[in-house]
């Protein structure tokens, strides 16, 4: 008996997979797009706050929304959605954002007031004092509670956004 090939069959062999520009990893788009955009919307957040334009704070931590927050809760979510809540992945993800959020509203949010305290007492020391000629320390490190929550909703955002898209 003669078989028949469809065209299906003749080229289901000989497909490749097309090379593309960006991975196909939702969960890592996510957290990327997640990231960039919490950063790009701390020049709007400087100039609503203190009526300047500062395209410097894009590549600043700390400020409104806390991009740490926005990207591993985008990475979280993402998982979330594609794994599955009882995956071993999502549970990695939400204690390491866990963890991420924590610490920015703790420890770096404390180092960041200690610096600014810090770099006062400089500014007030007399001109000949070896330490007031010390470049001041960076002060802008943490997130206050709100800055973290948004980044958070933010990152979420987009990880539906994204997996919706797709």
């Amino acid at each position: 008996m003669d078989e028949v090939m469809t065209a299906a069959d003749a080229t289901a062999g000989t497909q490749t997979t097309p090379a593309y520009l960006l991975p196909s990893n939702l969960p890592l788009l996510s957290a990327f797009l997640a990231f960039s955009l919490a950063q790009f919307l701390k020049i709007f957040t400087t100039w609503y706050k203190e009526r300047r334009w500062d395209s410097k704070r894009m590549l600043d931590s700390g400020g409104m929304p806390s991009s740490h927050s926005a990207t591993v809760t985008a990475l979280a979510v993402a998982i979330g959605l594609q794994e599955g809540t009882g995956a071993p992945a999502f549970a990695i993800a939400v204690v390491l954002a866990s963890i991420v959020m924590y610490d920015a509203t703790g420890v770096r949010l404390h180092a960041g007031q200690q610096a600014e305290l810090l770099n006062q007492i400089v500014c007030e020391l007399p001109p000949e004092h070896p330490l007031s000629n010390v470049r001041p320390l960076r002060d802008s490190l943490g997130h206050t509670p709100l800055q973290v929550v948004a980044g958070a909703l933010l990152g979420c955002v987009i990880a539906f956004l994204m997996r919706n898209s797709n």
